[in-house]
């Protein structure tokens, strides 16, 4: 059984930061991937970023590219977003979830209840 929880949103102004962390559980995550997605109200759920276990192998999209970071503890099962320099279309409930190296939401099968991160213009 896998278990994911999220913490760290929050109300933050654009132009702050915020820090999300993901604590994981329930088996050995070596060989897959751990990925942020958000999901803004009325919009599909979207991919943010995936780092490797195995190795610190990470990809992002576009959109957060040189804004946010994904990092991760192996040692703790942690893995962590920082988010910089937030702005008003980054608000979303932020997941995080661990499957395969996609990019797709499909291509993860472990998901966290989510967290609120709203930025304030």
């Amino acid at each position: 059984q896998v278990q994911l929880v999220e913490s760290g949103g929050g109300l933050v102004q654009a132009g702050g930061s915020l820090r999300l962390s993901c604590a994981a559980s329930g088996r050995t995550f070596i060989n897959t991937a751990m990925g942020w997605f958000r999901q803004a109200p009325g919009k599909e759920r979207e991919f943010v970023a995936r780092i490797v276990w195995s190795g610190p192998f990470t990809y992002y999209a576009d959109s957060v590219k040189g804004r946010f970071t994904i990092s991760r503890d192996v040692a703790k099962n942690m893995v962590y977003l920082q988010m910089n320099s937030l702005k008003p279309e980054d608000t979303a409930v932020y997941y995080c979830a661990t499957g395969s190296w996609g990019v797709a939401p499909s291509d993860y099968p472990y998901w966290g209840q989510g967290t609120q991160v709203t930025v304030s213009s």
